[in-house]
């Protein structure tokens, strides 16, 4: 078996299993052994029942005292049992597992563990798996690894298979080079991946994190740097003249733009009349305005004879900037045009047409203007709209298509800035820090999953106004020994809920993108009423009439991704909320998410994130929701980052290009596809 091989080169693995695998992006073997775990299953001590609080994991060590044969209830399959301890009891309850009842012995001692929940006045512990004494003690010894699964591959399949794959860890590439590992205190490339899948403890885990993550940002910044040598600072062939219309459009704008917005158009008009190629990232909170920005600068680049192109991460939000452009660009005799992958090849071939013969002044679209057959007449701006949805590759084959174009990439992504300065080391930076004066603050509460009953009704009732409401869940489909909440079951406990008084539809990364951009159309359209999703649409469309967002297992999610989900509402004349659901009761968990309470303010969130996140403190091995590294955080690992980011610096022309041709040779699919398709954050 060697890392280039099939999965199916695993005994175990048939035809159907691999299919399994390739859902999950795994082909290979090598690809499986950086198919790292999303958490750890960890077996805490029991306690006492009197101490058991609702909607935590409950662990108990108890005397079966009574078991009661199945019952049915609405076709379901109920068992109950009691079992009580020095400090009181408490009722089990499985639902249709009448096979439990012959694992459980009266007068017996076994250790339950499940999840605990208020019925009526009284807790119970629901589904709780059931473990001998001595069997439970041996589990909490070690962490057992929890990885993504798609239907029909379990649990059990993913860990016997990777134990065999580890077996070649010994091939695996070291990227970092010996006097790095030295100095940082790394651990070698196969030890740190056996522990990573299976650790002996919680400190081996972490310290075989801390070097793959170093790996991670260590190529990364080989990538930039290898990319930014020979970039200097271009002279610009581009004569941009500023000719008076973006005032006369600033005047005719509904709203006033704020002193931040006026600033940064000032520094971008600066760039552009500079005799210099323009290479700037514009930061700014999600509804802060960038995008009026970046249509200035594009109407000052096509007034003075040349071509723009915005690149958008959704077709929805691509056409919804189509529209609103325009309409401003028409005044001056300017012509948009979009460009989408859902087009007719005939669509497309029209368009093309008029990009190459320059009948098209602003091409607005998606990853369809990476299109070889694209080819502009004269283009002078390439504008990339959420910049982390990009790769770095994609950002660079843009600018390709021009002679040496101005470039402006903008995010939302509420970077400090001495991490952005690593991240975007070759580009000026501006900030929009103030929001537009007719933006209603959003109104936000922490909240139990006992309030669930409360926040429904309150969605109902917002409906019933005319509003629409969004529900974020962290997963996609139900994983094993999860108890996080998923899109898919979620929608459908939904629809019980609500019955057909409400139009409920779902969305997640997994759906191809036609049907997406449907449902996002749908949802935009006001065809549905509430969308339940992950967090795709954290960049994905504009509904100013949604004014709830309710979020399950917030806990689970970072504070600055918090933030920008909450973004999606409170963009209408309407008064919005969000409702942050916590699924574990903890005073850190309410302290965390209390800062969003008590700030608006992105970059104030994300430093204070910054900041409360302790080391080893993870919330889970990787945040959830989309992922720009496998393992490695900007926020929690930002010492990491600027550790690997100083070795980068450190090293000579020879090592660097070593380091590269090493790069190409033992991981080329899985290092550079990785950047192509989804980093630069």
């Amino acid at each position: 078996m060697e890392l280039k091989d099939s999965v199916s080169s695993i005994k175990g693995i048939g035809e159907k299993t691999q299919k399994l695998f390739e859902k999950l992006g795994v082909e290979s073997v090598g690809e499986l052994l950086t198919f790292y775990p999303t958490r750890y299953d960890t077996f805490s001590d029991p306690k006492p029942i009197a101490e058991l609080k609702e909607g935590e994991d409950g662990v108990i060590c108890g005397l079966v005292s009574r078991v009661v044969t199945p019952g049915y209830a609405s076709r379901i399959k109920i068992l109950t049992c009691i079992v009580t301890d020095p400090s009181g009891s408490i009722e089990l309850v499985w639902f249709n597992q009448p096979y439990v009842k012959f694992e459980l012995k009266s007068g017996y001692h076994f250790i339950f563990r499940g999840k605990v929940r208020l019925k009526g006045k009284k807790l119970q512990l629901e589904q709780p798996k059931i473990y001998k004494r001595e069997d439970y003690y041996r589990l909490q010894t070690a962490l057992q690894p929890v990885y993504p699964l798609t239907a029909g591959l379990t649990l059990n399949t993913v860990r016997k298979s990777m134990k065999q794959a580890l077996t070649i860890t010994g091939d695996m590439p070291e990227f970092v080079p010996l006097k790095f590992r030295k100095k940082y205190e790394l651990l070698k490339k196969n030890h740190a991946v056996t522990e990573m899948h299976f650790p002996k403890s919680r400190e081996t885990m972490m310290e075989a994190r801390r070097s793959l993550v170093f790996e991670e940002f260590f190529l990364f910044m080989v990538f930039l740097r290898q990319m930014s040598l020979g970039r200097e600072v271009k002279e610009s062939s581009l004569v941009i003249k500023d000719n008076g219309e973006c005032d006369d459009l600033i005047g005719k704008l509904p709203y006033e733009l704020t002193s931040d917005q006026i600033k940064t158009f000032e520094e971008i008009k600066n760039d552009l009349t500079s005799g210099r190629v323009m290479a700037r990232l514009i930061q700014g909170d999600v509804g802060s305005g960038k995008t009026v920005v970046a249509e200035l600068a594009l109407l000052m680049v096509a007034g003075s004879g040349y071509q723009g192109a915005i690149m958008a991460p959704t077709e929805v939000l691509a056409k919804q900037h189509y529209e609103s452009m325009q309409k401003d660009m028409d005044r001056y005799g300017l012509k948009c045009c979009l460009l989408v992958g859902s087009m007719t090849a005939a669509e497309k071939k029209k368009v093309y047409s008029d990009i190459a013969e320059h009948r098209a002044d602003i091409v607005i679209g998606t990853h369809t203007l990476f299109q070889e057959k694209l080819v502009f007449d004269k283009l002078g701006l390439c504008v990339t709209d959420e910049q982390h949805r990009f790769g770095v590759r994609q950002r660079e084959s843009l600018s390709k298509k021009g002679i040496s174009p101005h470039i402006l990439v903008m995010s939302a992504t509420p970077i400090p800035r001495t991490l952005a300065m690593m991240l975007y080391g070759d580009m000026d930076i501006s900030r929009i820090t103030t929001m537009p004066s007719d933006r209603q603050a959003i109104k936000n509460c922490v909240v139990g999953q006992g309030y669930r009953n409360t926040a429904y009704n309150f969605i109902r009732k917002q409906i019933e106004e005319g509003r629409q409401a969004y529900i974020i869940c962290p997963m996609i489909d139900a994983e094993e020994d999860s108890e996080l909440e998923n899109v898919t079951d979620y929608t459908e406990k939904l629809k019980d809920i609500f019955g057909n008084t409400l139009r409920i539809d779902k969305l997640h990364g997994k759906m191809k993108p036609k049907e997406k951009n449907e449902v996002m159309e749908r949802f935009k359209n006001g065809e549905s009423d509430v969308l339940v999703s992950t967090t795709v649409v954290e960049v994905g469309v504009n509904v100013p009439n949604a004014t709830v967002m309710m979020i399950e297992n917030a806990e689970r999610f970072g504070l600055a991704q918090l933030h920008q989900l909450r973004g999606r509402v409170g963009r209408g004349k309407h008064q919005s909320y969000c409702i942050f659901v916590y699924g574990k009761e903890s005073d850190e968990i309410k302290e965390r998410l209390g800062v969003l309470l008590k700030s608006n303010n992105g970059f104030e969130i994300a430093n204070e994130d910054l900041r409360m996140r302790g080391p080893g403190d993870l919330f889970g091995i990787r945040q959830c929701g989309e992922m720009y590294f496998k393992l490695g955080d900007v926020y929690n690992d930002a010492g990491l980052l600027n550790s690997a980011n100083e070795a980068v610096t450190s090293l000579e022309d020879r090592e660097l290009n070593d380091i590269v041709q090493k790069m190409y040779e033992g991981g080329a699919k899985e290092v550079f596809q990785f950047f192509d398709n989804y980093v630069t954050i």
